[in-house]
């Protein structure tokens, strides 16, 4: 093997070069919060179909963690950030739950619904508003979106009823559930059977007589109604997708568990409570149109809010369940 002789003047400008490469490679990594790859950092901001910083790094750091510790080997993970409007106006809605698959360099964000809290009219009114949520919480039967961290669970598919499709077509409504778990004030979310599913609801209105069909009832009967789809409204407390991006959701996690993390938690709510209170510039993230439209944040801990349900719900007795009427043919 021949060796090549370099001048001394060369190498000496050669080793000068690398060294500034390195330095600049050290100065572009220190860039990257967090070790964010920067095409993933690309995606950081804060407008419509971006994900802030925050968010992401907690997703992210989520995420890690439970590859690390073995729970999860699920090539994508998810992030939602509760703050963001859901509603944009004109029939478009905001992108705030997010698909990110660092393996492949895939990013995606899609609408997602956010927790409808409730109007206890007389006692008390958790409830949010279409486009923002003001309310946050974990109590039982809130419908309220809690933050934190979450792992995606098993798979469940349920019979609603039937509903139109065309002249004197009907189909069968199955919906797929993913159950959540979740970990700090998220942990009672399989008590509160809090997941992920398609926006749609069937409106059952009355009961057919279809005592050939496998979802029939020891009467023969199956309920009917109306499909209702509020991709772009509130929810019971769930993540909702729009069915076509349920769909895709469902298929990556089905089998396969993976993390989810919501975006804010009880700390961030009142930090930001507080910010607003004291009129100060250095609150920690909050979508600023949704912070405008809200005023500040609140949220209602279990412990506080569950017994003031449970008067409610004692001052006010549901009336009993009402069997659905038989359907007129048509």
């Amino acid at each position: 093997m021949r060796l090549i002789s370099v001048p001394l003047g060369v190498a000496t400008s050669l080793l000068i070069a690398f060294i500034v490469l390195m330095a600049s490679v050290r100065s572009f990594a220190a860039l990257q919060p967090s070790g964010i790859p920067a095409w993933l950092q690309a995606h950081v901001g804060d407008s419509d179909g971006m994900i802030s910083q925050v968010v992401l790094e907690r997703a992210r750091t989520l995420y890690l963690k439970k590859v690390a510790q073995g729970a999860v080997s699920n090539p994508c993970y998810f992030a939602m950030d509760a703050t963001r409007p859901g509603d944009l106006g004109n029939g478009v809605l905001g992108r705030r739950y997010y698909v990110i698959c660092e393996a492949s360099q895939s990013f995606r964000a899609i609408a997602s619904g956010h927790g409808a809290g409730r109007n206890l009219k007389g006692s008390i009114d958790f409830s949010n508003g279409r486009r923002c949520s003001k309310n946050f919480g974990n109590a039982m039967d809130s419908e309220l979106t809690a933050g934190g961290a979450y792992l995606t669970r098993e798979a469940k598919t349920s019979f609603k009823g039937f509903y139109r499709t065309g002249a004197k077509q009907d189909a069968a409504f199955l919906r797929t559930f993913i159950q959540f778990d979740g970990e700090g004030e998220a942990a009672n979310a399989r008590q509160r059977v809090i997941g992920g599913h398609a926006a749609q609801v069937l409106r059952a209105t009355c009961m057919r007589k279809n005592p050939n069909s496998s979802y029939a009832n020891h009467d023969g009967l199956v309920p009917f109604g109306k499909l209702v789809d509020y991709a772009g409204g509130r929810s019971n407390g769930c993540t909702s997708w729009s069915q076509a991006d349920a769909r895709q959701i469902i298929a990556m996690v089905k089998d396969d568990p993976t993390t989810l993390y919501i975006y804010p938690e009880s700390r961030d709510i009142a930090a930001v409570a507080q910010a607003a209170r004291n009129h100060s510039l250095s609150a920690p993230y909050w979508n600023p149109s949704c912070l405008k439209e809200i005023g500040a944040p609140k949220f209602w801990p279990r412990k506080t809010l569950e017994p003031m349900i449970a008067q409610y719900r004692k001052d006010h007795p549901a009336p009993p369940p009402q069997p659905l009427p038989m359907c007129k043919e048509s």
